[in-house]
């Protein structure tokens, strides 16, 4: 996870720099052509049939991760790189978020509702945890949000909102026995899919960006970086066998923070204030509690929550 983390941050330099020149949607279409290729060969090389039993899930797998792949392309290209990736994970505390939401409406009074049906504690440290993950995008987002860095702000919300669910689908792909290299490689064919889609619907009266190859050259690392990151990922949640395992390999995914916070400084120069630090502290902190106090109250089923 830990490696995966460092790939995705050196990944997100690749898209800062290429954003110059192509549309997030071109981003996502090429960033899925050359995972296919990649991923084919790899699966080739190890023997693995690219042919699945789950088609369903790796679709709906596909759907999510492309919706959250192109939401951070965007908040990348335009805020720092630092802010981008603390965004993105705040995946963690999105579904304590659902959690602490679900207890609130099972107390809301219904008419007919069996009041002997025993209702869900309202955990407390829970939702201090969750207040506290928005309070450090509040803090981060104040000195770094410009005129028109409010959308892409939002965008990178809902890149961390997605990714909720694409790790929880991952989670449930693995557990059915599916390699990774397959899992991924379903991935980057709706990446290219959608990217394409993309890319006709939303670009100008020309879609395709005007490119040469010294701009092209940058695409090449964000595909292939791309999905040795989800590799990664995938087989960190495969190899997790137990609940420590588990918890463990979600928190180790914040390192990916520290990395994009190095790469935001020495080579883009981004100034981050104290106010940005600590908005980062925060949901890092509220994160990692957020898994553990979750993983506690729902120990049979752990890893679904990822």
């Amino acid at each position: 996870m830990v490696l995966g983390a460092l790939i995705f941050a050196t990944m997100g330099v690749c898209v800062k720099v290429a954003s110059a020149w192509f549309s997030s949607a071109e981003l996502v279409l090429y960033r899925g052509l050359i995972g296919i290729v990649f991923l084919w060969l790899l699966a080739r090389s190890r023997g693995v049939t690219l042919a699945t039993r789950y088609p369903g899930m790796h679709a709906w797998r596909s759907l999510i991760g492309v919706v959250s792949l192109g939401a951070w392309f965007f908040a990348i290209a335009h805020m720092p790189l630092a802010t981008a990736m603390t965004l993105n994970y705040m995946s963690s505390v999105w579904i304590a978020a659902f959690l602490v939401g679900g207890a609130l409406l099972a107390w809301v009074p219904v008419p007919g509702r069996d009041g002997s049906v025993p209702r869900p504690p309202l955990q407390g440290p829970l939702v201090l945890t969750v207040l506290a993950g928005f309070g450090g995008v509040v803090l981060m987002l104040k000195p770094t949000v410009g005129d028109n860095q409010g959308f892409a702000g939002l965008m990178g919300l809902l890149s961390g909102l997605t990714a909720a669910f694409a790790y929880m689908q991952v989670v449930a792909l693995s557990r059915l026995g599916e390699p990774e290299a397959r899992t991924v490689f379903y991935f980057a064919v709706g990446s290219a899919a959608a990217g394409g889609l993309g890319t006709l619907l939303l670009g100008e009266a020309t879609p395709w960006s005007s490119w040469t190859w010294s701009h092209a050259i940058w695409l090449l690392p964000v595909g292939v970086l791309a999905a040795l990151g989800q590799l990664c990922m995938t087989r960190a949640y495969a190899s997790a066998k137990t609940e420590s395992g588990t918890l463990l390999v979600a928190n180790l995914q914040y390192s990916g923070i520290v990395f994009a916070a190095m790469y935001s400084v020495l080579l883009f120069g981004d100034r981050i204030d104290a106010a940005g630090w600590a908005g980062m502290a925060l949901i890092v902190a509220s994160g990692i509690a957020a898994t553990v106090l979750r993983q506690r109250s729902l120990p049979k089923a752990p890893a679904e929550e990822h």
